[in-house]
C-alpha cells in the first residue's frame, strides 16, 4: 500500500512538473501512474489534499538527493562546497527537472495556500541551514548571511536554466567564483 501511494506521487510530480498545475487532476496522475482509475482520489481526497502530499513528497526526495549528493562528511573546502553546489544545479535543471518544475508551480501556488508555503519552507530551511553550516564550517564572518546568498543564487540558476536554457549547462565556474569571493578563498576546480 506504501509502495502505491509512493507511485501516485512520483507520477503528481510528473504531472505538476511537465504539465502544470491546471494539468493536476486525480485522472492525470491515475493515467501517468498506470492505476486503476479512482487510485489517487483514494489516497487524496480532494485536490488540496493532493497538492499538500506533493509538497511532502519532494521534501522527502530532495532530502534523500541532497544527502546523496554532499554526502558525509560535509564537503570540507570551498571548491567542494561550489562543486555540492553546481552537482545539485546540474541535477535540478537535468534529470531532475520535471521534480524542479513541480516545486517551482508549489511556490507560485503557495502565494494563495500559506499551509503549503510553511511545507516548502521547511524545505528552504534545511537547505539553509546545510548552506550555512557548510560556510561556517569554512571561517565565514557572517555565516547565515553567506548561506542564504549560496542558497538565493542556487535558486536563480536553476530557474534560469529551466525558464532560458543556454545549452549546455554547468555553473561550476561561477559556483566557485561565488564561494570564493564570499570567503576570500579562492576555490579552484575540484574534481567531479
Amino acid at each position: 500500500m506504501a509502495r502505491r501511494r509512493e507511485q501516485v506521487l512520483d507520477a503528481a510530480v510528473e504531472v505538476l512538473g511537465t504539465e502544470g498545475a491546471r494539468r493536476l487532476t486525480h485522472t492525470a496522475v491515475d493515467r501517468a501512474a498506470r492505476v486503476p482509475a479512482g487510485t489517487t482520489s483514494n489516497y487524496f481526497r480532494t485536490r488540496t489534499a493532493l497538492v499538500e502530499g506533493i509538497a511532502e513528497h519532494l521534501l522527502t526526495l530532495e532530502r534523500q538527493h541532497w544527502a546523496t549528493l554532499a554526502g558525509e562528511p560535509a564537503p570540507t573546502g570551498p571548491g567542494e562546497v561550489a562543486a555540492a553546489l553546481a552537482a545539485f544545479a546540474r541535477h535540478a535543471a537535468g534529470p531532475g527537472r520535471s521534480r524542479t518544475a513541480a516545486r517551482l508551480a508549489l511556490a507560485l501556488e503557495s502565494a494563495a495556500r500559506p499551509g503549503l508555503r510553511t511545507r516548502l519552507g521547511r524545505g528552504r530551511q534545511a537547505l539553509l541551514e546545510r548552506s550555512t553550516e557548510w560556510v561556517r564550517r569554512l571561517g565565514s564572518a557572517t555565516p547565515e548571511r553567506h548561506g542564504r546568498i549560496l542558497v538565493d543564487h542556487l535558486d536563480g540558476v536553476v530557474l534560469r536554466q529551466l525558464a532560458l536554457p543556454e545549452g549546455p549547462f554547468d555553473p561550476l565556474e561561477e559556483m566557485c567564483a561565488l564561494v570564493g569571493g564570499l570567503l576570500g578563498a579562492p576555490t579552484g576546480h575540484p574534481a567531479r
